[in-house]
């Protein structure tokens, strides 16, 4: 008998706790029987007599002439709007913007900002074997197949489940300003229809609900470009702290000049000096990366510098130098470096041997990724 008044308390909290409808959680607890009251007409005062003064702390606002007024009651979604969270790097929300869509910045490592924001749709949806219905690169529009989910929202032992059902299409769309470096990842419903147990429900096919799973969609799309991205500034590390092979050309004659070569392009040779030349003591003073020039600053301490690079030490004296890079003339994929003292003129040949020795070992050195 005990086990029988169990299993009866058992089955009354399913019943109860598995009634719980999509719409219902939309909606406020209780009745909807405030929508039949009647505005009561305020006392009237007999001449002679004060009027009583009235507490305005229940008073309802005036409506204002943008809104909707025939949503209230059961129509009245009550949940506050979804918020779109810009979780990747380089990503963050347009102030005043009404559209559902965030802002990206090309980041390091990403060399073609509107390829890579195609390529995390394109991924995120694969992921999910949600189907591409048509695409355009060119404009950056990407339109979904149908994607269904289904939820079941009743279940029973003796009859069938009550499932709500919604049917979606999405459009993406990429935009990236002309300079290359920002972009707009911009998500809209194409198309939704819901039902509950079969039955048809146009109730909350509005803009507002519509916008409510635009939003989710984007942000789970920009959950999976976090990822992505992760990877690509994990990876770009990695190949930073790759060295770079360097080689010495000595001048071919006495009015000639010696320079290095760095089997490296110049962007990658250029951000591995700027890392380097600190840790050989040439202090970076200024830099001009359309010129690919660094003006450096030099103070002798041999002795603290010799514990990190085997005794190699710069014969060159405490001031001020320059050191130019560009790419090589017969293989872009090289960079060509000089040395030159701060009135933009050759060193010592054999001074400028012992500065390339220095440098190298610190440039051809693989460092650790933090």
């Amino acid at each position: 008998m005990l086990k029988l008044k169990h299993l009866s308390v058992v089955i009354a909290v399913l019943s109860v706790t598995a009634c719980s409808t999509p719409i219902e959680r939309r909606q406020p607890n209780g009745t909807f029987d405030y929508v039949k009251a009647e505005k009561q007409a305020e006392l009237v005062i007999p001449e002679g007599l004060k009027t009583p003064p009235y507490s305005k702390e229940y008073e309802i606002p005036k409506v204002g002439d943008k809104v909707d007024k025939s949503i209230y009651g059961p129509q009245l979604d009550i949940r506050p709007p979804l918020q779109i969270l810009p979780l990747a790097d380089g990503t963050h929300v347009e102030e005043g913007s009404d559209d559902i869509k965030i802002v990206v910045e090309s980041i390091k490592g990403s060399t073609n900002l509107k390829q890579e924001m195609i390529s995390v749709v394109e991924g995120f949806l694969a992921k999910y074997n949600y189907k591409i219905a048509s695409e355009d690169k060119d404009t950056g529009i990407i339109q979904t197949d149908w994607i269904d989910s289904s939820e079941v929202i009743d279940s029973h032992w003796f009859s069938e489940n009550q499932v709500f059902d919604i049917r979606q299409r999405y459009q993406f769309d990429v935009e990236v300003r002309p300079h290359g470096r920002t972009g707009y990842l911009k998500i809209k419903v194409l198309e939704s229809h819901q039902n509950y147990n079969g039955e048809e429900k146009d109730l909350f096919l509005k803009s507002d609900e519509q916008n409510r799973y635009a939003t989710e969609m984007l942000n789970r799309t920009i959950s999976f470009m976090s990822v992505e991205r992760e990877n690509i500034i994990r990876a770009t590390k990695v190949a930073e702290s790759k060295g770079i092979p360097m080689s010495y050309v000595a001048a071919t004659s006495e009015d000639g000049e010696g320079y290095w070569i760095a089997d490296a392009p110049l962007k990658r040779t250029w951000d591995r000096l700027a890392l380097a030349l600190p840790d050989v003591g040439l202090e970076v003073v200024d830099m001009d990366s359309s010129k690919g020039l660094y003006y450096l600053s030099f103070k002798d301490d041999t002795g603290f510098w010799d514990s990190f690079f085997g005794g190699k030490k710069m014969d060159i004296k405490d001031g001020n130098y320059r050191l130019i890079l560009k790419a090589a003339a017969d293989d872009t994929s090289k960079t060509e470096l000089r040395f030159h003292n701060a009135e933009d003129q050759k060193i010592d040949a054999e001074a400028l041997k012992t500065v390339y020795d220095t440098i190298s070992s610190a440039v051809t050195q693989d460092r650790q990724v933090k």
